[in-house]
């Protein structure tokens, strides 16, 4: 029997979704028939990645946001629902790293990494659940369903070298995935984390034909790395009203790398 999911009549807004796995989290909602926001301080690429998806038959916004920013953030997300209207669901994907050994991070190279990976996720969950949750005090009990989906890394789960600050930051997201979930479960908003593993994007692409790139590969338990799309049937479960009973998840799609 064939199964489906429409998300028809919903609206996403999606952070960092101007190029690597934000901008495949926009097409992958978009097809499944949400209204899609798209939000980044790039906003020239986010123009682009709108007209990728009208000329396909979507609906598409875009507001400029930068997440180490509070103000940026609130701005952009009461932008985002006065054009779109009130945010249904919300993929919270803004990160960033520097590749360093712990002994040579300087204060603003550890500021730089937890501000728009812990900071900056939590303030964007906190905009857009503090909406939702206004609009589920004032709906019957039980009809309201609201979806936040933190894009963590496996790198919070799994001590990995030379990015240690990043490990930290994503393992904070993590933890922060459950504080939301607990405290916002009883309200209908699920939220639940993404941890990828390592997935081939235009930012690290050239890096898989390196000598060092070869020898991370073959490290990782299949000797592949990952596509965008292979975190597609995932993002739309998590994002559907079907996930209903799935809340704090922290799901590692990393072709088993973190075991």
């Amino acid at each position: 029997m064939a199964y489906s999911i429409d998300l028809s009549g919903r609206v996403a807004l999606v952070t960092g979704a101007s190029s690597g796995l934000g901008a495949q989290f926009a097409r992958t909602l978009s097809r499944s028939g949400a209204t899609v926001v798209l939000a980044s301080r790039r906003v020239e690429k986010l123009e682009a990645l709108r007209a990728e998806l009208q000329a396909q038959g979507g609906t598409a916004h875009v507001v400029a946001m930068d997440v180490t920013v509070l103000s940026s953030i609130q701005a952009a997300v009461a932008q985002a629902e006065q054009q779109a209207g009130p945010i249904d669901i919300l993929v919270n994907n803004s990160g960033v790293s520097n590749t360093q050994r712990v002994q040579d991070v300087s204060e603003a190279d550890f500021d730089f990494t937890f501000d728009t990976n812990v900071k900056g996720s939590f303030f964007v969950a906190q905009e857009v659940g503090k909406r939702m949750l206004a609009r589920a005090k004032g709906a019957a009990p039980g009809t309201f369903s609201g979806r936040i989906i933190n894009i963590a890394s496996v790198a919070g789960l799994k001590v990995l070298p030379q990015i240690g600050v990043y490990c930290m930051s994503k393992a904070a997201v993590v933890q922060m995935t459950k504080v939301f979930a607990m405290e916002w479960g009883r309200f209908g908003i699920n939220v639940n984390a993404i941890c990828p593993g390592y997935i081939d994007t235009e930012i690290n692409h050239h890096h898989w034909g390196t000598e060092q790139g070869q020898k991370l590969v073959n490290m990782l338990p299949r000797k592949r790395v990952g596509e965008p799309k292979d975190l597609d049937a995932l993002l739309v479960m998590l994002a559907s009203s079907e996930s209903g009973f799935v809340n704090g998840a922290i799901i590692a799609a990393d072709d088993g790398f973190a075991l």
